[in-house]
């Protein structure tokens, strides 16, 4: 029923942002086609000097990031010359495609007093998506379904559960739900797709009599019919969907191909992929060697 539980690892994407990392991992690199989860914060103590939780200008190709929030904002620019602040309950979905660049920048420490917590994914996009050209939305909480029951609520990101469903413009069969359940409330995951997992963001839940707490992924085998219970008042976050094939990812590359990769590590490196117009004076470099980062704020590492 459970093919493999991950325990997230820590990782830093800015001077002072740490997250926990859950996805790509080595024994399991994607569920459908999510290659990648992070989870910030929550980050209740906000250093003197905010910008250093900033991450700079950086490229991606080949990929969608979706952005969420359950504390504070984030203010993304890229490429296309799109500036859009991005708040709890809102999806930010920008699709790579070909090339783009984005910063994530925390400009209003007033709106990180209470918390600031965000889960990112990347959505890997299907072969014939790969070269796309580049593209932004922003989805207001009104424009995504809540279903609620006894001890349970819910809000569909993007794709198809249940028998919800949104505009979130999707390229391949995914699902992607905001859960919160109440203790003792009972659970079971959608059936509609053939990959499937959830990541505990805060809380504990049982399956099969076994307790599995915040920071853990459990990823479930096909047809797996399980039932979740909450052991206490608990946050999910499920995914999953129909898988793509193997990909390649190297620090915020993914592709089909290895030498796309090679070919966006050039790009990035002689300027080919522009920078947000709007936040162009500074941009993280392409890391050379993971084991000796720069001066200043650490460079990501790669992913692979």
């Amino acid at each position: 029923m459970i093919e493999i539980v991950i325990e997230a690892r820590q990782a830093a994407i800015s001077e002072s942002m740490k997250v926990k990392r859950i996805l790509p991992f080595r024994l399991r690199r994607m569920v459908g086609p999510f290659i990648f989860m992070d989870h910030a914060g929550p980050v209740a103590d906000i250093p003197p000097n905010p910008s250093t939780l900033d991450v700079l200008p950086h490229p991606h190709i080949g990929l969608s990031t979706v952005s969420y929030l359950f504390g504070g904002q984030v203010t993304h620019r890229d490429s296309l010359g799109v500036e859009q602040i991005i708040r709890p309950g809102e999806v930010n979905w920008m699709t790579a495609g070909r090339g783009i660049a984005h910063s994530e920048r925390f400009e209003d420490p007033s709106a990180l007093t209470g918390g600031l917590e965000m889960i990112q994914t990347w959505v890997a996009l299907p072969e014939k998506e790969e070269e796309a050209a580049p593209a932004f939305n922003n989805y207001k909480p009104e424009e995504l379904p809540v279903y609620t029951d006894k001890g349970v609520w819910m809000r569909l990101i993007a794709g198809d559960a249940y028998g919800l469903r949104n505009d979130v413009k999707v390229k391949s069969p995914l699902f992607y739900l905001h859960v919160n359940l109440d203790q003792g409330a009972r659970f079971g995951l959608p059936n509609e797709h053939t990959e499937r997992g959830f990541y505990i963001v805060k809380g504990s839940v049982e399956v099969a009599g076994t307790v599995y707490k915040a920071g853990q992924m459990v990823v479930f085998t096909p047809n797996a019919d399980p039932l979740i219970l909450a052991k206490e008042n608990s946050t999910l976050m499920m995914l999953g969907g129909e898988p793509l094939g193997e990909r390649f990812i190297w620090w915020n590359f993914v592709s089909s191909r290895k030498e796309r990769i090679e070919q966006a590590k050039e790009d990035w490196k002689q300027g080919r992929i522009i920078l947000p117009p709007n936040d162009n004076h500074e941009f993280i470099p392409l890391p050379d060697d993971k084991s000796k980062p720069a001066g200043g704020a650490p460079k990501p590492e790669p992913l692979s």
